[in-house]
């Protein structure tokens, strides 16, 4: 006589929440694409608007000012003229500032991972952040990240560091247009927003997200 089969346990599928809020994604693919899609085109537009670098390093079209005056209208067309020049510049200081400081460079890294996954491209319909065991809501996690930015800025070397090469490459434009003879650009007509208006515009298609949601 065959034996009987044993009798089939009942398995609760609790879990199975808990692996589907582990498995959601941890930050909104489709926002983060579109971001930097609007990020690519707005630099390539500002891009085509940047003159050459032989016209801005033409050393035979530099002369000193007679006065104040005479710098500050320099100054003034040549920025309206050499204006995607002169970012570029502010970036590259930027950038070898950030460079020649590792530390501070990842401090200003793990802040921008933590505003991304935490807050701009979070999906609108993930889980709240529970940290501790305690439910963060949107409010204070945004405050947590204010919080967190305002303490690397200033407890830290990253806001001095930030300042000093943005003021090293402010003096170098400076310099620049106030000796650069501008007789000889041809200065076209721009729009208010002009190729900088262009490069910034991504920030205001920017998606916004409904608040962080995330489960660690």
């Amino acid at each position: 006589m065959a034996s009987a089969a044993p009798p089939i346990l009942p398995v609760s599928s609790a879990g199975g929440g808990g692996a589907a809020t582990a498995s959601a994604p941890a930050i909104s693919v489709p926002a983060l694409r579109l971001f930097l899609s609007r990020l690519s085109d707005s630099a390539r537009r500002s891009l085509a608007h940047r003159r050459p670098w032989s016209e801005l390093l033409d050393r035979t079209a530099f002369a000193r000012p007679d006065s104040l005056s005479d710098a500050a209208s320099r100054l003034r067309k040549n920025l309206a003229y050499f204006r995607v020049n002169y970012l570029a510049l502010l970036a590259a200081a930027l950038a070898l500032s950030l460079l020649s400081h590792p530390f501070s460079l990842l401090l200003l890294l793990a802040l921008l991972a933590a505003w991304a996954f935490l807050y701009l491209f979070r999906p609108a319909d993930a889980s709240p952040l529970v940290l501790f065991r305690r439910p963060f809501s949107d409010r204070e996690v945004l405050a947590g990240l204010v919080l967190i930015t305002l303490l690397v800025v200033f407890l830290t070397s990253v806001g001095s560091l930030i300042v000093s090469a943005l003021t090293v490459g402010a003096a170098i434009v400076c310099v620049h247009g106030a000796f650069r003879l501008p007789e000889d650009l041809f200065l076209d007509e721009q729009d208010p927003g002009g190729p900088a208006g262009g490069l910034l515009s991504f920030l205001g298609g920017a998606p916004a997200s409904s608040g962080p949601a995330v489960l660690v």
